[in-house]
């Protein structure tokens, strides 16, 4: 995107008051979380998914429910749990009739993966083989059952929850697996004067009315958008190196990534590092993003990422720890 090109100079600013408003519409229903918000959002103009980790009773449902709501986009929340077969997320072959020439076919009932926005609730309930239909179609955007492939809707945006509190009988995220999500956000309680707030809305007969700000086709001409912004080469060469910089095999890591760091981060980091940044800019009303707008993402982007040896978990070095020692 160049600045004479009018038409995108044009869609950023139209972009950049849009989100305004569907901040405005979130904020009737959900009081504070604004980072993690800004984040949602982010990661869904990137085309990303994100996985959120928080204690139950956080508001991570009726949050993203919020957000599809006013994104008037098809929701589906799926539990994830002990017995959930793949089948019961992408959906199932069944035999009909046709009812004039009484002959037999097989029809494909498609499953809650249909949607635009998939909540997927404590995802690490479920075994490694349902795991991985969802992750399957998170990375293609596509269905496959009985040879035959179903495209999903677009924009295709999972929302994937874990418990931090409860692990007994889970079955955790394998680290490529994980790699396919652009942000792990960490949902913090809410503050004093927040869930005062929210006490006080929860336990009345307050009832928001919530406008549509932005349609399916919107999403997918902002996410365009965000495509065509220019990048500075610089930038670009910043999130290469402080990736390059969390793996141990790397000659030119320093010495406490040697020493604590199992695996790194790969090239899925840098790309994430740079849409998020992109959009971050776009979203702030400029046309290119900088080094700042990367580092504004290190941490979500990293976190889940980077995998701490023996070593670091003997010295409580967590990869929280370790991205902070990095920046």
């Amino acid at each position: 995107m160049v600045a004479n090109n009018q038409s995108d100079v044009k869609g950023v600013e139209q972009l950049s008051l849009s989100i305004s408003k569907v901040k405005e519409e979130i904020a009737k229903v959900i009081i504070g979380q604004h980072e993690i918000i800004d984040n949602l959002l982010i990661s869904l103009l990137a085309k990303g998914h994100c996985l959120l980790v928080g204690v139950p009773g956080l508001a991570k449902t009726l949050l993203i429910k919020t957000l599809a709501e006013v994104l008037d986009l098809k929701f589906n929340r799926i539990q994830f749990t002990p017995d959930l077969m793949p089948s019961d997320i992408t959906g199932t072959e069944i035999i009909d009739e046709d009812a004039i020439t009484k002959k037999r076919f097989f029809r494909f009932i498609q499953g809650p993966i249909f949607a635009n926005i998939i909540l997927a609730d404590e995802i690490n309930r479920t075994p490694p083989k349902t795991q991985s239909a969802l992750l399957e179609a998170m990375q293609e955007h596509r269905v496959t059952a009985a040879g035959q492939t179903h495209l999903l809707d677009e924009p295709f945006f999972v929302l994937a929850t874990q418990n931090p509190i409860e692990q007994e009988g889970t079955y955790p995220l394998p680290e490529a697996q994980l790699d396919r999500f652009m942000f792990n956000l960490w949902l913090e309680y809410p503050s004093n004067k927040e869930e005062t707030e929210i006490i006080k809305q929860t336990t009345s007969s307050y009832s928001p009315k919530l406008k549509k700000v932005l349609g399916s086709r919107d999403l997918i001409n902002y996410q365009e958008l965000i495509k065509r912004v220019p990048v500075a080469d610089n930038v670009v060469q910043f999130a290469v190196d402080i990736v390059n910089k969390t793996r141990p095999v790397n000659g030119e890591s320093d010495q406490f990534i040697k020493d604590w760091v199992s695996w790194g981060a790969g090239p899925r980091a840098s790309q994430f590092l740079i849409l998020a940044a992109k959009t971050n800019a776009v979203l702030n009303n400029r046309f290119t993003p900088s080094i700042d707008d990367v580092k504004k993402f290190l941490m979500p982007v990293l976190r889940h990422r980077i995998i701490p040896n023996f070593s670091a978990e003997a010295d409580g070095i967590n990869s929280v720890e370790i991205i902070k020692r990095l920046i």
